[in-house]
Protein backbone atom coordinates (compact mmCIF):
# COMPACT_ATOMS: atom_id res chain seq x y z
CA UNK A 1 0.00 0.00 0.00
CA UNK A 2 1.43 3.38 -1.02
CA UNK A 3 1.54 5.81 1.88
CA UNK A 4 0.77 9.51 1.38
CA UNK A 5 3.50 12.12 1.49
CA UNK A 6 2.31 14.03 4.57
CA UNK A 7 1.97 11.95 7.74
CA UNK A 8 1.13 13.08 11.28
CA UNK A 9 1.88 10.86 14.29
CA UNK A 10 0.06 12.00 17.42
CA UNK A 11 1.78 10.80 20.60
CA UNK A 12 5.43 10.62 21.60
CA UNK A 13 5.45 7.49 23.76
CA UNK A 14 6.50 3.94 22.89
CA UNK A 15 4.00 3.49 20.06
CA UNK A 16 4.57 6.94 18.57
CA UNK A 17 8.36 7.03 18.81
CA UNK A 18 8.81 3.50 17.48
CA UNK A 19 6.48 4.30 14.56
CA UNK A 20 8.36 7.50 13.78
CA UNK A 21 11.72 5.70 13.82
CA UNK A 22 10.64 2.87 11.53
CA UNK A 23 8.56 5.06 9.22
CA UNK A 24 11.40 7.53 8.67
CA UNK A 25 13.86 4.69 7.99
CA UNK A 26 11.63 3.08 5.36
CA UNK A 27 10.22 6.28 3.89
CA UNK A 28 12.93 8.95 4.29
CA UNK A 29 11.31 11.22 1.70
CA UNK A 30 7.94 11.45 3.42
CA UNK A 31 7.02 14.55 5.42
CA UNK A 32 6.58 13.09 8.91
CA UNK A 33 5.54 15.09 11.96
CA UNK A 34 5.48 13.74 15.51
CA UNK A 35 3.15 15.67 17.80
CA UNK A 36 3.48 15.27 21.58
CA UNK A 37 1.09 16.88 24.09
CA UNK A 38 3.77 17.38 26.74
CA UNK A 39 6.42 20.13 26.37
CA UNK A 40 9.00 17.35 26.78
CA UNK A 41 9.66 13.79 25.64
CA UNK A 42 9.45 11.74 27.80
CA UNK A 43 6.02 12.97 28.89
CA UNK A 44 6.15 12.89 32.72
CA UNK A 45 2.63 11.41 32.77
CA UNK A 46 3.35 8.79 30.11
CA UNK A 47 2.67 5.17 31.00
CA UNK A 48 6.20 4.16 30.02
CA UNK A 49 8.00 6.93 31.90
CA UNK A 50 8.94 5.12 35.04
CA UNK A 51 11.85 3.50 36.82
CA UNK A 52 11.29 0.08 35.27
CA UNK A 53 9.21 -2.20 33.07
CA UNK A 54 9.28 -6.00 32.86
CA UNK A 55 10.81 -7.29 29.62
CA UNK A 56 9.69 -10.86 29.04
CA UNK A 57 8.78 -13.30 26.30
CA UNK A 58 6.56 -15.14 28.77
CA UNK A 59 3.16 -15.05 27.07
CA UNK A 60 0.35 -17.55 26.77
CA UNK A 61 -0.02 -16.60 23.09
CA UNK A 62 2.93 -17.84 21.00
CA UNK A 63 2.68 -14.86 18.62
CA UNK A 64 3.58 -12.50 21.48
CA UNK A 65 6.23 -14.90 22.76
CA UNK A 66 7.93 -14.85 19.36
CA UNK A 67 7.67 -11.07 18.94
CA UNK A 68 8.87 -10.35 22.48
CA UNK A 69 11.80 -12.74 22.01
CA UNK A 70 12.82 -10.74 18.93
CA UNK A 71 12.61 -7.61 21.06
CA UNK A 72 14.72 -9.16 23.83
CA UNK A 73 17.45 -9.99 21.32
CA UNK A 74 17.66 -6.31 20.45
CA UNK A 75 17.57 -5.26 24.11
CA UNK A 76 20.33 -7.76 24.80
CA UNK A 77 22.57 -7.33 21.75
CA UNK A 78 22.18 -3.77 20.44
CA UNK A 79 22.44 -0.21 21.71
CA UNK A 80 18.80 -0.36 22.80
CA UNK A 81 19.88 -2.17 25.95
CA UNK A 82 23.18 -0.41 26.57
CA UNK A 83 23.98 1.96 29.47
CA UNK A 84 21.68 0.14 31.88
CA UNK A 85 18.56 0.36 29.71
CA UNK A 86 18.17 -3.44 29.95
CA UNK A 87 19.06 -5.82 32.77
CA UNK A 88 18.64 -9.57 32.35
CA UNK A 89 18.04 -10.74 35.88
CA UNK A 90 15.43 -13.46 35.26
CA UNK A 91 11.72 -13.59 35.99
CA UNK A 92 9.80 -15.84 38.37
CA UNK A 93 6.13 -16.23 37.39
CA UNK A 94 3.93 -17.82 40.03
CA UNK A 95 0.30 -18.55 40.83
CA UNK A 96 -1.72 -19.58 43.88
CA UNK A 97 -3.95 -22.59 44.33
CA UNK A 98 -7.47 -22.26 42.95
CA UNK A 99 -6.75 -19.43 40.51
CA UNK A 100 -7.26 -21.37 37.30
CA UNK A 101 -6.89 -18.42 34.91
CA UNK A 102 -3.47 -17.50 36.25
CA UNK A 103 -2.39 -21.14 36.39
CA UNK A 104 -3.46 -21.68 32.78
CA UNK A 105 -1.71 -18.48 31.63
CA UNK A 106 1.49 -19.43 33.46
CA UNK A 107 1.55 -23.00 32.15
CA UNK A 108 0.96 -21.87 28.56
CA UNK A 109 3.72 -19.27 28.90
CA UNK A 110 6.08 -21.93 30.21
CA UNK A 111 5.38 -24.23 27.26
CA UNK A 112 5.68 -21.39 24.72
CA UNK A 113 9.06 -20.27 26.05
CA UNK A 114 10.39 -23.84 25.99
CA UNK A 115 9.08 -24.40 22.46
CA UNK A 116 10.72 -21.19 21.26
CA UNK A 117 14.07 -22.29 22.69
CA UNK A 118 13.67 -25.67 20.97
CA UNK A 119 13.01 -23.94 17.65
CA UNK A 120 16.15 -21.89 18.16
CA UNK A 121 18.18 -25.09 18.48
CA UNK A 122 18.63 -25.24 22.23
CA UNK A 123 19.13 -28.71 23.68
CA UNK A 124 16.89 -30.13 26.39
CA UNK A 125 19.61 -29.76 29.04
CA UNK A 126 20.15 -26.12 28.14
CA UNK A 127 16.41 -25.42 28.15
CA UNK A 128 16.02 -27.01 31.58
CA UNK A 129 18.78 -24.74 32.86
CA UNK A 130 17.26 -21.58 31.35
CA UNK A 131 13.60 -22.29 32.17
CA UNK A 132 13.14 -23.90 35.57
CA UNK A 133 9.74 -25.33 36.52
CA UNK A 134 8.64 -24.49 40.09
CA UNK A 135 6.17 -27.07 41.42
CA UNK A 136 5.85 -25.50 44.86
CA UNK A 137 7.02 -22.79 47.26
CA UNK A 138 10.12 -24.74 48.24
CA UNK A 139 11.26 -24.85 44.61
CA UNK A 140 10.76 -21.09 44.30
CA UNK A 141 12.77 -20.39 47.46
CA UNK A 142 15.57 -22.59 46.13
CA UNK A 143 15.79 -20.60 42.90
CA UNK A 144 15.06 -17.22 44.51
CA UNK A 145 16.65 -17.45 47.97
CA UNK A 146 14.81 -15.59 50.75
CA UNK A 147 13.11 -13.12 48.41
CA UNK A 148 9.86 -15.09 48.33
CA UNK A 149 9.64 -15.89 52.02
CA UNK A 150 6.01 -16.00 53.04
CA UNK A 151 4.58 -16.22 49.52
CA UNK A 152 1.73 -18.72 49.27
CA UNK A 153 2.22 -20.28 45.85
CA UNK A 154 1.30 -23.60 44.29
CA UNK A 155 3.37 -23.44 41.12
CA UNK A 156 5.16 -21.43 38.47
CA UNK A 157 8.50 -21.24 36.70
CA UNK A 158 11.70 -19.22 36.52
CA UNK A 159 12.93 -17.88 33.16
CA UNK A 160 16.57 -16.78 33.29
CA UNK A 161 16.25 -15.13 29.85
CA UNK A 162 13.79 -12.42 30.91
CA UNK A 163 14.64 -9.09 32.52
CA UNK A 164 13.60 -5.51 32.98
CA UNK A 165 14.16 -2.15 31.36
CA UNK A 166 14.74 1.38 32.59
CA UNK A 167 11.61 2.77 30.95
CA UNK A 168 12.35 6.49 31.07
CA UNK A 169 15.89 5.90 29.81
CA UNK A 170 14.49 3.82 26.93
CA UNK A 171 12.16 6.62 25.87
CA UNK A 172 14.99 9.16 26.09
CA UNK A 173 17.17 6.90 23.95
CA UNK A 174 14.49 6.56 21.25
CA UNK A 175 13.92 10.32 21.19
CA UNK A 176 17.68 10.95 20.90
CA UNK A 177 17.88 8.42 18.07
CA UNK A 178 15.01 10.20 16.29
CA UNK A 179 16.71 13.58 16.71
CA UNK A 180 19.97 12.23 15.32
CA UNK A 181 18.21 10.88 12.23
CA UNK A 182 16.76 14.38 11.66
CA UNK A 183 14.03 13.10 9.35
CA UNK A 184 11.01 13.79 11.57
CA UNK A 185 9.69 17.18 12.66
CA UNK A 186 8.81 17.08 16.36
CA UNK A 187 6.12 19.47 17.58
CA UNK A 188 4.54 19.94 20.99
CA UNK A 189 0.91 20.74 21.64
CA UNK A 190 -2.23 19.17 23.04
CA UNK A 191 -4.87 18.01 20.59
CA UNK A 192 -8.27 19.44 21.44
CA UNK A 193 -10.02 17.39 18.76
CA UNK A 194 -9.51 15.83 15.37
CA UNK A 195 -10.42 17.81 12.28
CA UNK A 196 -12.93 16.09 10.00
CA UNK A 197 -13.50 16.81 6.32
CA UNK A 198 -16.79 18.73 6.13
CA UNK A 199 -16.82 18.83 2.32
CA UNK A 200 -17.43 15.13 1.73
CA UNK A 201 -19.68 14.34 -1.19
CA UNK A 202 -23.34 13.66 -0.48
CA UNK A 203 -22.81 10.04 -1.48
CA UNK A 204 -20.45 9.55 1.48
CA UNK A 205 -22.00 8.91 4.88
CA UNK A 206 -20.99 11.13 7.78
CA UNK A 207 -19.34 8.13 9.44
CA UNK A 208 -16.99 7.73 6.47
CA UNK A 209 -15.51 11.22 6.64
CA UNK A 210 -11.79 11.62 6.28
CA UNK A 211 -9.74 13.11 9.10
CA UNK A 212 -7.75 16.04 7.77
CA UNK A 213 -5.72 16.92 10.84
CA UNK A 214 -5.97 18.09 14.42
CA UNK A 215 -6.90 21.26 16.27
CA UNK A 216 -4.38 22.14 18.97
CA UNK A 217 -5.25 24.17 22.03
CA UNK A 218 -3.05 26.70 23.74
CA UNK A 219 -4.21 26.71 27.35
CA UNK A 220 -1.97 29.67 28.17
CA UNK A 221 -3.81 32.19 25.98
CA UNK A 222 -6.98 30.32 25.04
CA UNK A 223 -6.22 30.15 21.32
CA UNK A 224 -6.18 27.23 18.91
CA UNK A 225 -4.16 26.26 15.86
CA UNK A 226 -4.48 23.62 13.18
CA UNK A 227 -2.09 20.98 11.87
CA UNK A 228 -3.08 19.01 8.76
CA UNK A 229 -1.89 15.78 7.12
CA UNK A 230 -2.98 13.17 4.61
CA UNK A 231 -2.54 10.30 7.09
CA UNK A 232 -3.07 10.63 10.84
CA UNK A 233 -1.68 7.99 13.19
CA UNK A 234 -3.06 8.08 16.74
CA UNK A 235 -0.48 6.70 19.17
CA UNK A 236 -2.02 8.45 22.15
CA UNK A 237 -2.26 5.56 24.59
CA UNK A 238 -4.79 5.85 27.40
CA UNK A 239 -5.98 9.25 26.12
CA UNK A 240 -7.06 7.91 22.71
CA UNK A 241 -10.68 7.49 23.78
CA UNK A 242 -11.02 11.28 24.00
CA UNK A 243 -10.09 11.77 20.34
CA UNK A 244 -11.96 8.93 18.65
CA UNK A 245 -14.99 6.87 19.69
CA UNK A 246 -13.52 3.64 21.07
CA UNK A 247 -16.38 2.59 23.33
CA UNK A 248 -16.19 -1.16 23.90
CA UNK A 249 -12.77 -1.25 22.23
CA UNK A 250 -10.30 0.67 24.42
CA UNK A 251 -10.64 2.15 27.91
CA UNK A 252 -8.08 3.63 30.26
CA UNK A 253 -7.45 1.75 33.52
CA UNK A 254 -5.27 2.97 36.37
CA UNK A 255 -2.70 0.65 37.96
CA UNK A 256 -1.00 1.25 41.31
CA UNK A 257 2.74 1.79 41.74
CA UNK A 258 4.61 2.46 44.97
CA UNK A 259 8.27 3.06 45.77
CA UNK A 260 10.32 2.77 48.93
CA UNK A 261 13.77 4.17 49.62
CA UNK A 262 16.49 1.64 50.40
CA UNK A 263 20.10 1.95 51.47
CA UNK A 264 23.20 1.29 49.36
CA UNK A 265 23.74 -1.93 51.28
CA UNK A 266 20.16 -3.09 50.68
CA UNK A 267 20.42 -2.26 47.01
CA UNK A 268 23.58 -4.31 46.71
CA UNK A 269 21.83 -7.23 48.41
CA UNK A 270 18.89 -7.06 45.99
CA UNK A 271 20.78 -6.10 42.83
CA UNK A 272 20.74 -9.61 41.37
CA UNK A 273 17.30 -10.72 42.50
CA UNK A 274 14.92 -11.72 39.74
CA UNK A 275 11.66 -9.97 39.08
CA UNK A 276 8.78 -11.77 40.81
CA UNK A 277 5.32 -11.63 39.21
CA UNK A 278 2.22 -13.31 40.60
CA UNK A 279 -0.54 -13.68 38.03
CA UNK A 280 -2.90 -14.58 40.87
CA UNK A 281 -2.63 -11.17 42.52
CA UNK A 282 -1.09 -9.15 39.68
CA UNK A 283 1.59 -7.91 42.09
CA UNK A 284 5.21 -7.71 41.03
CA UNK A 285 8.52 -6.42 42.38
CA UNK A 286 11.41 -5.41 40.10
CA UNK A 287 15.02 -5.18 41.33
CA UNK A 288 15.90 -1.71 42.63
CA UNK A 289 17.99 1.01 41.05
CA UNK A 290 19.04 4.40 42.38
CA UNK A 291 18.02 3.29 45.88
CA UNK A 292 14.35 2.91 44.91
CA UNK A 293 12.44 -0.37 45.16
CA UNK A 294 9.26 -0.58 43.07
CA UNK A 295 6.12 -2.52 43.93
CA UNK A 296 3.32 -2.52 41.36
CA UNK A 297 0.18 -4.29 40.22
CA UNK A 298 -0.92 -5.58 36.81
CA UNK A 299 -4.65 -6.10 37.43
CA UNK A 300 -8.09 -5.01 36.24
CA UNK A 301 -7.31 -1.56 37.54
CA UNK A 302 -9.39 1.54 38.26
CA UNK A 303 -11.83 3.21 35.89
CA UNK A 304 -12.18 6.98 35.61
CA UNK A 305 -15.55 7.57 33.87
CA UNK A 306 -15.45 10.90 32.01
CA UNK A 307 -17.99 12.70 29.83
CA UNK A 308 -16.50 14.00 26.58
CA UNK A 309 -17.87 14.97 23.15
CA UNK A 310 -18.35 12.20 20.61
CA UNK A 311 -15.68 13.08 18.00
CA UNK A 312 -17.22 14.77 14.97
CA UNK A 313 -20.60 15.07 16.70
CA UNK A 314 -22.55 17.35 19.05
CA UNK A 315 -23.36 14.39 21.33
CA UNK A 316 -21.42 13.28 24.42
CA UNK A 317 -20.17 9.89 25.55
CA UNK A 318 -18.86 8.44 28.79
CA UNK A 319 -15.50 6.68 28.65
CA UNK A 320 -12.68 5.98 31.07
CA UNK A 321 -9.82 8.45 30.65
CA UNK A 322 -6.60 9.08 32.59
CA UNK A 323 -6.34 11.62 35.39
CA UNK A 324 -3.00 12.56 36.89
CA UNK A 325 -1.34 13.73 40.11
CA UNK A 326 -3.63 11.79 42.43
CA UNK A 327 -2.62 9.52 45.31
CA UNK A 328 -3.26 5.81 45.08
CA UNK A 329 -6.33 4.62 47.02
CA UNK A 330 -5.95 2.87 50.37
CA UNK A 331 -6.99 -0.37 48.67
CA UNK A 332 -3.93 -0.10 46.42
CA UNK A 333 -1.64 0.72 49.31
CA UNK A 334 -2.82 -2.39 51.15
CA UNK A 335 -2.14 -4.52 48.07
CA UNK A 336 1.41 -3.18 47.83
CA UNK A 337 2.01 -3.80 51.54
CA UNK A 338 0.74 -7.36 51.25
CA UNK A 339 2.99 -7.99 48.23
CA UNK A 340 5.98 -6.86 50.27
CA UNK A 341 4.99 -9.12 53.15
CA UNK A 342 4.82 -12.07 50.77
CA UNK A 343 7.85 -11.32 48.58
CA UNK A 344 10.23 -9.12 50.60
CA UNK A 345 8.94 -9.14 54.19
CA UNK A 346 11.93 -7.21 55.55
CA UNK A 347 10.62 -4.12 53.72
CA UNK A 348 6.91 -4.56 54.43
CA UNK A 349 6.56 -1.67 56.88
CA UNK A 350 8.95 0.74 55.17
CA UNK A 351 7.15 4.03 54.36
CA UNK A 352 6.41 4.74 50.70
CA UNK A 353 8.66 7.40 49.21
CA UNK A 354 6.07 8.10 46.52
CA UNK A 355 3.16 6.49 44.72
CA UNK A 356 1.68 6.81 41.27
CA UNK A 357 -1.24 5.66 39.14
CA UNK A 358 -0.07 4.34 35.76
CA UNK A 359 -2.71 4.42 33.01
CA UNK A 360 -3.06 1.50 30.62
CA UNK A 361 -5.00 1.63 27.34
CA UNK A 362 -6.88 -1.65 27.79
CA UNK A 363 -8.60 -3.75 25.12
CA UNK A 364 -11.07 -6.62 25.71
CA UNK A 365 -8.53 -9.33 24.86
CA UNK A 366 -5.34 -7.55 25.89
CA UNK A 367 -4.27 -7.38 22.24
CA UNK A 368 -2.95 -4.19 20.69
CA UNK A 369 -5.16 -2.12 18.40
CA UNK A 370 -2.98 -1.50 15.33
CA UNK A 371 -5.19 -0.96 12.33
CA UNK A 372 -6.93 1.56 10.11
CA UNK A 373 -10.17 2.96 11.47
CA UNK A 374 -13.07 1.24 9.67
CA UNK A 375 -14.98 4.51 9.24
CA UNK A 376 -12.17 6.98 8.57
CA UNK A 377 -9.85 5.52 5.90
CA UNK A 378 -6.90 7.85 6.56
CA UNK A 379 -7.01 7.47 10.35
CA UNK A 380 -4.75 4.77 11.78
CA UNK A 381 -4.80 3.52 15.38
CA UNK A 382 -1.61 2.40 17.14
CA UNK A 383 -2.73 1.96 20.73
CA UNK A 384 -4.23 -0.59 23.14
CA UNK A 385 -0.93 -1.37 24.86
CA UNK A 386 -2.80 -3.08 27.72
CA UNK A 387 0.28 -2.74 29.90
CA UNK A 388 2.46 -4.77 27.53
CA UNK A 389 3.85 -2.27 25.02
CA UNK A 390 7.24 -1.28 26.42
CA UNK A 391 9.04 -4.61 26.05
CA UNK A 392 8.37 -4.52 22.28
CA UNK A 393 9.88 -1.04 21.85
CA UNK A 394 12.81 -2.06 19.56
CA UNK A 395 10.59 -4.08 17.19
CA UNK A 396 7.12 -2.56 17.51
CA UNK A 397 7.61 0.26 15.01
CA UNK A 398 8.46 -2.14 12.19
CA UNK A 399 5.25 -4.06 12.84
CA UNK A 400 3.18 -0.87 12.90
CA UNK A 401 4.66 0.22 9.58
CA UNK A 402 3.97 -3.27 8.20
CA UNK A 403 0.34 -2.74 9.17
CA UNK A 404 0.31 0.72 7.58
CA UNK A 405 1.63 -0.77 4.34
CA UNK A 406 -0.82 -3.69 4.38
CA UNK A 407 1.77 -6.40 4.83
CA UNK A 408 1.52 -7.30 8.51
CA UNK A 409 1.92 -10.96 9.43
CA UNK A 410 -1.57 -12.57 9.21
CA UNK A 411 -1.54 -13.76 12.82
CA UNK A 412 -0.62 -10.31 14.15
CA UNK A 413 -3.17 -8.76 11.81
CA UNK A 414 -5.83 -11.03 13.32
CA UNK A 415 -4.80 -10.12 16.86
CA UNK A 416 -4.53 -6.36 16.26
CA UNK A 417 -7.62 -5.84 14.10
CA UNK A 418 -10.65 -3.74 14.97
CA UNK A 419 -12.57 -6.09 17.32
CA UNK A 420 -15.95 -7.46 16.33
CA UNK A 421 -19.10 -6.95 18.39
CA UNK A 422 -18.87 -10.33 20.09
CA UNK A 423 -15.35 -9.58 21.32
CA UNK A 424 -16.56 -6.23 22.60
CA UNK A 425 -19.48 -7.83 24.45
CA UNK A 426 -17.34 -10.54 26.03
CA UNK A 427 -14.73 -8.01 27.15
CA UNK A 428 -17.02 -5.50 28.86
CA UNK A 429 -18.84 -4.83 32.11
CA UNK A 430 -21.45 -2.28 33.11
CA UNK A 431 -20.78 0.42 35.69
CA UNK A 432 -22.87 3.54 36.26
CA UNK A 433 -25.14 2.47 33.38
CA UNK A 434 -22.24 2.40 30.91
CA UNK A 435 -20.27 -0.51 29.50
CA UNK A 436 -16.51 -0.35 30.01
CA UNK A 437 -13.74 -2.56 28.69
CA UNK A 438 -12.50 -5.42 30.88
CA UNK A 439 -9.30 -7.12 29.72
CA UNK A 440 -9.78 -10.88 29.91
CA UNK A 441 -6.49 -12.30 28.65
CA UNK A 442 -5.74 -14.48 31.67
CA UNK A 443 -3.02 -12.21 33.05
CA UNK A 444 -5.29 -9.95 35.13
CA UNK A 445 -6.55 -10.46 38.64
CA UNK A 446 -8.22 -8.68 41.53
CA UNK A 447 -11.51 -6.84 41.70
CA UNK A 448 -13.21 -5.91 38.43
CA UNK A 449 -14.65 -2.47 37.76
CA UNK A 450 -13.30 -0.37 40.62
CA UNK A 451 -14.09 3.33 40.14
CA UNK A 452 -11.14 5.53 41.10
CA UNK A 453 -13.16 8.37 42.64
CA UNK A 454 -15.11 5.87 44.77
CA UNK A 455 -11.95 4.19 46.03
CA UNK A 456 -10.40 7.57 46.86
CA UNK A 457 -13.57 8.57 48.70
CA UNK A 458 -13.38 5.37 50.77
CA UNK A 459 -9.74 6.14 51.52
CA UNK A 460 -10.60 9.58 52.88
CA UNK A 461 -13.14 8.05 55.29
CA UNK A 462 -10.63 5.63 56.80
Amino acid sequence: MELPDNILIVGGGVFGLSTALSLSERHPNKQITLLEASPTIPNPHGSSVDTSRIIRADYSNPAYTKLAAAGIKKWRNTEWGHEGRYTENGLALVYTEGNFDSENYTRKSYENVKKLLEEEGEGSESIAEKVVYLPDKAALEKVVPRYAAGMNISGGYFNRGSGWGDAEAGVRFAKKKLDEMAKVVVRHGEVERLLFDETSSSSSSASQRRVTGAILKDTANGTTSTITADLIILATGAATGRLVDLRGIVDATGQVLAYINITDEEQAQLAHMPTILSFSTGMFIIPPRNNLLKIARHAYGYLNPSDVPVPGSSQTMRVSLPVHDLPIPAEGERACRQALREMLPAFAERPFARTRICWYSDTPTGDFLITYHPSHPNLFLATGGSGHGYKFFPVLGDQIVNALEGRLDPELQRLWKWPDQQEQREGSMEREGVKFVVTRDGSRSGKVGMILKDELARSSRL
